[in-house]
């Protein structure tokens, strides 16, 4: 049987990248998925691919989250993955700045307001959605930049420490409440996403600047989509009904040791 038979599963920011590989495996474990983004467009060709359903969400947006709630009040599996880093958009050599000295409190605000407010919004709907069935799985999408200190992307680390620590508060939460509602967090390192496409570009040097990019990771190469799925189909099954509170990182061995300095 699917691991994920007869679930209900609600994934973020699915239209690219890690969200759009968790959903697929999610549809390929036999998951009911409800694919949601902000891109209408995008979303719902990528819905149409893996047999999901979309709906658009702006996970920053209350009433985007009302909707949904009317639409899916009963839910299974959340994974809270919609997120952005502050340096989205053209790369020219000169991204917005992001250092603890001169960002600009409307670039930390507008990071904060979709990793922080988007995923304590999506924990709150998912622990009432599943509360009439006393049990469920939260994942929220950390990074390995929430564990560490990032000097130039102070908003984006910020952030992501934040999803951590709140994984924990609601894992705490629906144990003392006596649900059977699981949350549980994944932390990604350099994932071979189209956020990248800006800041490796397409010319010769592309390789050399991939190379680099992972030149602090044990294992010399970024990690694929795919690799960061598996783990979520794990903490989605039944398989990890006794984890809840507990981080996974997946970074190529970057945080195994203290010799590799963090960079991004």
């Amino acid at each position: 049987m699917p691991r994920l038979q007869n679930k209900t599963a609600l994934v973020t920011g699915g239209a690219r990248g890690i969200g759009a590989a968790i959903a697929k495996a999610f549809c390929d474990e036999g998951a009911k998925v409800i694919l949601t983004d902000i891109d209408a467009e995008t979303g719902q060709a990528t819905a149409d691919q893996i047999g999901a359903i979309f709906a658009r969400l702006d996970v920053a947006a209350e009433a985007d989250w009302d909707a949904v709630a009317g639409r899916f009040p009963s839910l299974d599996v959340l994974v809270n993955n919609a997120g952005i880093t502050g340096f989205e958009g053209p790369f020219d050599g000169a991204p917005p700045a992001h250092d603890p000295e001169h960002a600009s409190l409307a670039d930390w605000r507008a990071v904060h307001a979709v990793n922080n407010d988007g995923t304590f919004l999506g924990c709150r709907y998912a622990i009432r959605a599943m509360r009439a069935k006393g049990g469920g799985s939260i994942i929220n999408i950390s990074s390995r930049s929430g564990l560490v200190g990032i000097p130039m992307a102070a908003a984006y680390a910020a952030s992501k420490a934040a999803i951590r620590n709140h994984t924990k508060s609601v894992a705490l939460y629906c144990a003392g409440q006596g649900l059977a509602i699981r949350c549980n967090s994944i932390h990604p390192a350099a994932i071979m996403t189209p956020m990248w496409e800006p800041m490796l570009g397409d010319g010769p040097d592309r390789a050399d600047r991939e190379a680099a990019m992972v030149a602090d990771t044990p294992m010399r190469r970024f990690g694929e989509t795919k690799e960061v799925a598996a783990l979520a189909v794990m903490l989605a099954s039944d398989e990890a009904a006794y984890m809840t509170g507990a981080e996974l990182t997946i970074d190529g061995g970057i945080l195994a040791g203290s010799a590799a300095t963090p960079g991004g």
